[in-house]
């Protein structure tokens, strides 16, 4: 599995040095999804994987609950769901989620990142055909073929489970997310989940080896990360650094 797994150890170690932004982001993300869905986790299934991933990123327990509290109020913010594609540094694909309240403000910051770093935001569907929105799950382990068999005996679709340096991982349709979960809770509790999230996976890498490309690409996510708007970035780039 490697590069997924690496990628998301990465984002969490670059967001660590930030935790204001990175509390902020999920504090967004938890009043939107309980004000859509309902404040009560055990109701709102979306709301309870995100505060679980929330408190895996040591989110504070207060902050969680201030947004849940200020989405059961009548009013507040009314935040949309925006998506925007296109080619990074180096001719890599990039998904970037947004949580909005203003679209004109949001596509203003997002392509401002696109044109200091030379690259081209593209329309939708401009590269999100070349990912998978898959359920990914990974953990310390070495037995992937218990994995795999305990899975499809609940009989829940895997798309691929995979086996790299101590590391399993699960991948499978994004619909199958919660039921993955519950079986993992019931029959094989003895694994600590350290990624269970609903992501894009690319199906294919680009290595970007030029400087320059990787200055840029440095850069590029840095500029994306500082987007309050900014929720969450997907990309396909296999950075060979000298």
């Amino acid at each position: 599995m490697g590069r997924a797994f690496q990628n998301r150890k990465e984002s969490m170690a670059k967001t660590a040095g930030q935790k204001t932004k990175v509390y902020s982001k999920y504090g967004k993300a938890i009043y939107s999804v309980a004000k859509s869905g309902g404040p009560d986790p055990d109701g709102n299934l979306a709301l309870r994987s995100l505060i679980d991933k929330a408190k895996k990123d040591q989110v504070p327990t207060h902050v969680i609950e201030k947004a849940i509290d200020k989405a059961s109020g009548a009013g507040g913010e009314d935040y949309a769901e925006a998506r925007y594609e296109g080619f990074g540094p180096g001719n890599c694909m990039v998904i970037i989620d947004c949580l909005t309240d203003n679209g004109n403000r949001t596509i203003k910051d997002v392509r401002q990142c696109f044109t200091k770093t030379n690259s081209k935001i593209g329309s939708t569907g401009t590269v999100s055909h070349m990912f998978g929105h898959q359920a990914v799950f990974a953990f310390k382990g070495e037995d992937d073929e218990t994995v795999l068999e305990n899975l499809m005996m609940a009989d829940i679709d895997v798309t691929d489970v995979e086996l790299e340096d101590g590391i399993i991982t699960v991948y499978a349709p994004h619909t199958e997310f919660f039921k993955i979960k519950t079986e993992f809770a019931d029959s094989m509790p003895e694994f600590d989940l350290e990624v269970e999230e609903i992501t894009w996976v690319p199906q294919t890498y680009t290595e970007i080896t030029a400087e320059e490309d990787i200055a840029n690409f440095d850069k590029f996510i840095a500029m994306l990360e500082d987007c309050d708007d900014v929720q969450n970035i997907y990309h396909n780039a296999d950075v060979i650094r000298g």
